[in-house]
């Protein structure tokens, strides 16, 4: 399981992109601090960090967006920490895999981008999760398949995103500068 320390190292470590996710990171550091033994466990009430990944194809020229049942927007793959992952890199590779159903997944060292959003997840009680998202990039000809925790899973082109996917064209806008 990710552990608070190992999630501040590499917050800590991370060189955020903007003023706006520099006080998130900020702020991430400080829940984590506050809460250094459950703050990446799903039991966390007040909430959790959760980790995702923005899956780009081959070319870079589409994104995997899954349409979350709970969520019930398109929103990139992610979840939360389970207890073989050691860093939450490998809860977004991990994540991201699971959902997608496509191997041999590229995934950036560092994070792409942080958010925090309410939502009531697997506790069946509200809470919020704190988001550490990822670029990752699938290897040519890479087939998604549909998992239980999608109601749909579909290749967007990054210039034409569906109208209710929330921060999808920020991360797309941040994946074209790395």
């Amino acid at each position: 399981m990710v552990s608070s320390a190992v999630a501040s190292a590499a917050l800590r470590d991370w060189s955020p992109p903007d003023p706006g996710q520099s006080a998130l990171r900020e702020a991430f550091l400080g829940f984590l601090a506050a809460r250094p033994d459950d703050a990446c466990r799903r039991s966390c009430v007040p909430g959790h960090l959760t980790a995702s990944a923005l899956l780009l194809d081959h070319t870079g020229r589409y994104v995997l967006l899954t349409l979350h049942p709970r969520v019930g927007r398109w929103i990139q793959l992610g979840g939360h920490s389970e207890p073989a992952d050691q860093t939450l890199r490998d809860t977004a590779l991990r994540e991201t895999v699971e959902e997608s159903g496509i191997e041999g997944l590229e995934l950036d060292p560092d994070p792409l981008h942080l958010d925090v959003h309410p939502i009531t997840c697997s506790l069946g009680v509200p809470t919020r999760h704190f988001d550490v998202r990822y670029l990752a990039r699938a290897p040519a000809g890479a087939v998604a398949t549909i998992s239980d925790e999608s109601d749909d899973l579909r290749w967007w082109p990054v210039d034409d995103l569906p109208t209710n996917c929330d921060t999808i064209p920020q991360l797309v806008r941040l994946a074209s500068l790395r």
